[in-house]
């Protein structure tokens, strides 16, 4: 009887052998060690926008290439910057090693994040990014869809600052959120990362 028992058991563990072993493969070649956090959570999804040129966009067309989305303001008087500057430096660093990716900022302070006031910030921090403003609504369900938080003060202060999380999102098409970077990963740490995705894809 016990020697029956071994067999059914041994039978049914290769049966799941069988059918488990090609999944977890292709989860292990479909998403490489590129010593990020996670990859292929739930982030990111369909917006409508208005770019720095005053037209609606949707997701499909704003990432249509891989893509560094960062969610911030202009109006941020050090961290916003900072990381914009660097998401750029990684950009052009990938650029070197012949990828192409587009750097988006996103606003979550589309009060004061106009168009214009866009492009000019945009503009200066790199010639490929993209800026996404919108409608209060518009912004929130962006920062919802990729699991941003954002808080715009109750005040009448003009020079208020808006509390936000300070994640970069690499996105591709097809494929959506693939990994994030922290404030404390350089360009090159990123560079690194994302061609290492590119390269396995």
């Amino acid at each position: 009887m016990r020697t029956r028992k071994f067999y059914a058991g041994a039978a049914v563990m290769a049966i799941v052998a069988l059918v488990a072993g090609p999944v977890v493969w292709t989860m292990m070649r479909d998403t490489p060690d590129c010593g990020g956090g996670v990859t292929g959570g739930d982030v990111g999804g369909p917006f409508d926008l208005v770019s720095e040129t005053g037209a609606t966009v949707t997701d499909a067309e704003v990432i249509d290439r891989p893509a560094l989305v960062y969610f911030g303001y202009t109006f941020c008087p050090d961290i916003c910057p900072f990381d914009a500057a660097r998401n750029a430096e990684a950009v052009d660093l990938l650029a070197e090693a012949g990828h192409d990716v587009k750097p988006v900022f996103i606003t979550v302070d589309p009060e004061r994040d106009t168009p214009e006031v866009l492009a000019e910030f945009t503009d200066y921090m790199h010639p490929e990014m993209v800026g996404l403003t919108g409608s209060a609504e518009q912004i929130a369900e962006a920062a919802r869809a990729y699991r941003v938080y954002h808080a715009i003060p109750e005040q009448e202060d003009e020079y208020y600052l808006v509390d936000h999380t300070t994640f970069t999102y690499l996105m591709m098409p097809g494929k959506g959120f693939v990994d994030f970077f922290s404030r404390e990963d350089t360009a090159e740490e990123m560079a690194a990362r994302t061609a290492c995705y590119l390269d396995s894809a």
